[in-house]
């Protein structure tokens, strides 16, 4: 694999991939409606020779498109979110459709002969729903053998873990009544939210150090002298371990099933997309991580061992892979800040796409030239996952 001709073709490139950046950046689209976003990215591909399909999943602004040469030989997964905050573009989402983009073209370029899959993954609502879990539900990421993705950053690095979460809201149904002249007449919703959150706390001393558990009143069912016949709760529960926080929540319904009797009330839930916890590959962390200091990214930093809840994590629970993070904003900033918003349409956002784009193409050049590398990354991977459900607690 030739650095300087990945380098070349990308600096030949990147006023488009950073054109497209800027309109992405303009459309500050929310989750699920970046239907401008989506299509000019579709458009960009398909006008570059990927066969496009749109509106995948039954998710509108999700979609795939395909280049294929030859067969058998790897399948790359190179996977875009591009939805905005409120705020607008404040987590650098606007800056990976092109950096991916451009890498798939590059791979395409370079691969030469070799017989190889490139299949770019149009992700939605990452912010919100976690499109990625729709999608994956629906069948989506079983057609590659890598997961490969690019989030802007203070520094340049890679992730080891992530959260597996669970949000569940739960509507307590009572009895109301006049809390001073019939107390005895009314079944209280909020006693058995009250009493949940106290199995909680009971059951917190007993789970591994790794578990997070929230929760709060979005509804405590009215004024003091009546029996609230209704309560709102939420309730987020989280784990690095995917397999633990599934026997946590198994004690979690046991703990609102008990709260409700001991209340004399009923109860109904619901409950968000579950995300995964990724299985960890440091082969591949290290592949992307050794291009990034051969292309001079900036502040490259040891990898983030533990960080939140993505629903990227879903799919690195089934596919090996890796998020280059590359640094474009200020060492002192984050996600979902002002200081994101503001160097969204910088000269270092424009570096940081290219960058991204060159070193996600290397990776998978050189994947493509040593197939026993890859070979080795799915072993690793499969020993992690392994290990994983081996120790999980609860």
């Amino acid at each position: 694999m030739n650095r300087e001709e990945v380098s070349r073709f990308i600096d030949g490139i990147l006023d488009s991939l950073k054109q497209m950046s800027d309109q992405i950046f303009d459309y500050a689209e929310l989750s699920g409606e970046e239907y401008q976003s989506s299509a000019l990215l579709e458009d960009f591909l398909e006008s570059h020779g990927f066969a496009v399909e749109r509106g995948i999943a039954g998710l509108p602004t999700a979609f795939r498109a395909v280049y294929q040469q030859g067969e058998g030989g790897p399948s790359f997964g190179l996977l875009a979110e591009y939805d905005a905050l409120s705020m607008g573009h404040g987590c650098g989402h606007h800056m990976q459709g092109p950096a991916i983009a451009g890498a798939a073209l590059c791979i395409r370029e370079l691969a030469g002969s070799r017989p190889c899959r490139v299949v770019v993954y149009g992700t939605p609502a990452e912010e919100a729903i976690g499109g990625k879990i729709i999608m994956q539900e629906k069948g989506c990421f079983q057609d590659i053998d890598v997961a490969l993705m690019m989030h802007a950053s203070p520094t340049t690095c890679v992730d080891v873990k992530c959260m597996a979460l669970e949000d569940f809201r739960i509507t307590f149904r009572g009895v109301s009544a006049h809390a001073a002249i019939a107390p005895d007449k009314g079944r209280s919703a909020l006693d058995a939210a009250l009493l949940s959150f106290q199995g909680i706390e009971f059951m917190r001393e007993h789970v591994p150090e790794d578990t997070r558990m929230h929760y709060t009143i979005l509804d405590a069912g009215g004024p003091a002298n009546v029996v609230p016949e209704k309560a709102t709760a939420e309730y987020t529960l989280r784990s690095y371990s995917t397999d633990t926080l599934k026997g946590i929540t198994s004690r979690f319904y046991d703990v609102i099933k008990g709260a409700a009797l001991m209340a004399g009330v009923q109860y109904d839930m619901e409950r968000d997309n579950p995300f995964m916890a990724k299985i960890p590959c440091r082969q591949l962390n290290d592949l992307v991580m050794k291009y990034a200091a051969a292309f001079e990214a900036p502040r490259l930093s040891p990898p983030r061992e533990k960080t939140g809840s993505t629903d990227f994590g879903n799919v690195m629970y089934f596919v090996p892979g890796t998020c280059i993070r590359i640094a474009f904003a200020k060492e002192t900033s984050a996600a979902h800040s002002q200081d994101f918003l503001d160097d969204g349409k910088t000269e270092n956002a424009r570096r940081a796409i290219g960058l991204s784009a060159k070193i996600l193409a290397a990776a998978c050049l050189e994947l493509l030239e040593d197939p026993a590398q890859l070979t080795r990354i799915q072993e690793e991977f499969d020993a992690n996952k392994k290990a994983a459900a081996a120790a999980a607690q609860v």
